[in-house]
C-alpha cells in the first residue's frame, strides 16, 4: 500500500478552480434548463431516459436502475411530472401486474426540445470555448477516469445527457 500524501498548495488551488468550474458550468446548465424549457434537471434526466427507450414504456423500477435513483425519488418525481402531463403510468407486462410508465406527447415535444436546447447550451459553455488539444486531454482524462472509478463496467446505469 502506498503512502497517502498530501497536496501542494497549487494543487489544492488547482483542485478548488477545478470544484469551481463544475459547479459553475453543471449551475449555468441546470439554470438554462428551466430558463429555456421549463424543466429540471431531474425532469430533463427523466424524459431523456424515457425517450433513450426508442418510445417503449419501462417498467418504474427500470427506470430507478437507469437513473441510479431510488424508488421513492423515481415515484416523488414521476408524479410531478404526471401532473405536468409528461408522463403517463401504464400496466406493464403481459399480465399487466407491473406499472410501467411512458412518455405522453407533452412528454415527448418537451424532450425534443431539451435536446436541443440544452445541447445548445452544452455547446456555448463547454465545447465551444475549447480548442481541439484541451478538448482531446479532457476527453482521455475522463476515459481514464471513468475507467478506473466506474462501478458498473460498460456504462453506469444514470448515463445520459447531463
Amino acid at each position: 500500500m502506498t503512502e497517502s500524501r498530501s497536496l501542494e498548495p497549487e494543487e489544492w488551488e488547482f483542485w478548488d478552480v477545478w470544484m469551481r468550474a463544475q459547479r459553475l458550468l453543471t449551475t449555468e446548465l441546470e439554470r438554462g434548463l428551466q430558463r429555456d424549457c421549463d424543466i429540471s434537471k431531474p425532469e430533463f434526466s427523466v424524459l431523456m431516459t424515457l425517450w433513450r427507450a426508442g418510445g417503449r414504456e419501462m417498467r418504474v423500477g427500470e427506470l430507478s436502475e437507469s437513473l441510479d435513483w431510488d424508488k421513492s425519488r423515481v415515484s416523488h418525481q414521476l408524479t410531478r411530472m404526471e401532473k405536468r402531463g409528461f408522463v403517463e403510468r401504464t400496466r406493464y407486462g403481459a399480465d399487466g401486474r407491473r406499472a410501467g410508465i411512458g412518455l405522453t406527447a407533452d412528454g415527448r415535444r418537451a424532450a425534443r426540445n431539451a435536446v436541443r436546447v440544452h445541447g445548445g447550451n452544452i455547446r456555448r459553455h463547454f465545447f465551444d470555448v475549447l480548442t481541439p488539444e484541451q478538448a482531446t486531454v479532457i476527453r482521455a482524462w475522463s476515459d481514464q477516469a471513468v475507467g478506473r472509478l466506474d462501478p458498473h463496467p460498460g456504462g453506469n446505469p444514470g448515463d445520459g445527457p447531463s
